[in-house]
């Protein structure tokens, strides 16, 4: 699929029908009559009510019982976890997009120098299309590279979902940046948010993604000149109109958001604090072997039994290092992109916001200018028309995309925790029942050595 196939930006769409978003054509909106009879809808503030007796539900659209799941396939089924979800068939890239670009981040490699210290990373392409003059290509690039690429896509594609990147700055004396764990959690964040790039059927068409691949050195002297005169130039035409209401489905949008990012948040506190006690209770459990490995060896008839105390609680210590590092590494950075991710859907939602107030503004400035001296509409109120299904149509596409990768990774992320949940008791269960047959295997050999 290419990137003429959708609209690639607001300032260079094609017209498009209007029946898809409910916006009137230009010529029903100037009757002089409807314009004067159109009442107008409050502004565009999405509130969210979560007080009171029910809790908000992240719904989407869809009833959700509320009774307590019977079991954890029940849960899952309720949770709309299924690949076979009705919602992916309707992914609008599901039939029409073919992979032919992959790309890879790994490798990292710490760089010293007499200016800065910093982290590099190897991104590898294999691609078949015509943009690229090269089917591979091997180059490094560090966080700041990344960031470049964002803010240029943010910039050229403005009516598209960007994905995130991980967060760039961490509190001093409470991570290391250069430490091997965070190092790969972050490359495996930069992994994602290329593949999610590079998978798009528009944003992966972008020329600022091709030099990312392929030019061994970036030209990023380009500022943000043309994304700051553009935001100026809405500004202007805004700064003293009131937005109509958006429509029901973007306000809906806006509802599924707030309250989904609440509860990713509450989620990832809970999380936290979960993370922080098992970290205490390890060091606890560790003390606690120890003591019993130091009183084996001073106690001949009890030395066996003390020595499989010790070893279950080895053996327990293992298997809760392995489920917090599971929760470190893999549950929780999913939880802070989804949370950058809403954040980026949002400042899209703002966005589109603006451009239905600049048509809107701009229309009306237009209808007082015909009715005082019949002047035609100027072409830009139809160009802002025109901008304004852009967003609508490309922000619709991104959702339902990003609604299913959701699904995906939520899937993903639930069965993994429940996996490692499973484990880490089995092992622990396992010890400790071998803990039982050595114990009786000693009270037996007690009693032959009693009867003779």
């Amino acid at each position: 699929m290419s990137g003429a196939a959708q609209c690639g930006s607001a300032d260079t769409c094609a017209p498009r029908g209007l029946a898809s978003s409910g916006q009137k054509p230009i010529a029903e909106i100037l009757h002089p009559l409807s314009a004067a009879e159109e009442p107008l809808s409050p502004g565009p503030d999405v509130t969210v009510n979560v007080g009171g007796d029910k809790e908000a539900g992240l719904t989407n659209g869809t009833p959700v019982e509320m009774s307590s799941p019977a079991s954890a396939s029940s849960l899952f089924n309720r949770l709309q976890l299924d690949d076979d979800l009705e919602g992916d068939n309707r992914d609008p890239y599901a039939f029409t997009e073919t992979r032919d670009l992959f790309v890879t981040v790994d490798d990292p490699k710490k760089h010293v120098s007499t200016m800065e210290t910093y982290i590099t990373y190897r991104v590898s392409t294999k691609t078949t299309r015509v943009e690229f003059d090269l089917p591979e290509y091997s180059v490094r690039r560090r966080y700041q590279d990344f960031d470049w690429l964002r803010i240029k896509l943010e910039d050229s594609q403005p009516t598209h979902l960007i994905p995130p990147l991980p967060e760039k700055f961490v509190m001093k004396g409470v991570v290391d940046r250069f430490s091997e764990e965070f190092v790969e959690t972050r490359m495996k964040a930069l992994d994602k948010f290329l593949k999610r790039v590079a998978d798009h059927p528009v944003l992966s068409f972008n020329p600022h993604l091709n030099a990312f691949l392929s030019a061994k050195d970036l030209n990023k002297r380009q500022g943000l000149a043309l994304l700051s005169k553009v935001g100026e130039s809405v500004k202007q035409v805004t700064g003293g109109y009131k937005l109509r209401a958006r429509p029901a489905e973007f306000c809906a949008m806006g509802d599924y958001l707030d309250t989904f990012s609440q509860k990713l948040g509450t989620i990832d506190r809970i999380a936290q604090r979960i993370l922080k006690e098992q970290s205490e209770y390890l060091t606890e459990l560790r003390e606690y072997g120890t003591v019993y490995s130091s009183w084996a060896g001073s106690e001949e008839e009890l030395q066996r039994p003390l020595e499989g105390v010790a070893g279950c609680v080895s053996t327990c210590c293992g298997a809760l290092e392995d489920m917090s590092e599971n929760m470190s590494q893999d549950f929780l950075p999913v939880l802070k992109e989804y949370v950058l991710y809403t954040e980026s859907m949002k400042n899209v939602l703002r966005k589109r916001d603006q451009s239905q107030a600049e048509y809107e503004g701009r229309l009306e400035a237009a209808i007082l200018r015909k009715q005082e001296d019949r002047t035609p509409i100027p072409m830009e109120v139809e160009k802002c028309q025109d901008k304004v299904e852009c967003f609508n149509a490309d922000l619709k596409a991104d959702w339902e995309r990003w609604q299913s990768n959701k699904r995906q990774d939520f899937k993903q992320l639930l069965t993994g925790m429940a996996d490692k949940n499973i484990i880490y008791y089995e092992k622990s269960q396992a010890a400790w029942e071998s803990l039982v047959t050595l114990l009786q295997d000693k009270q037996t050999e007690d009693k032959t050595s009693e009867t003779n």
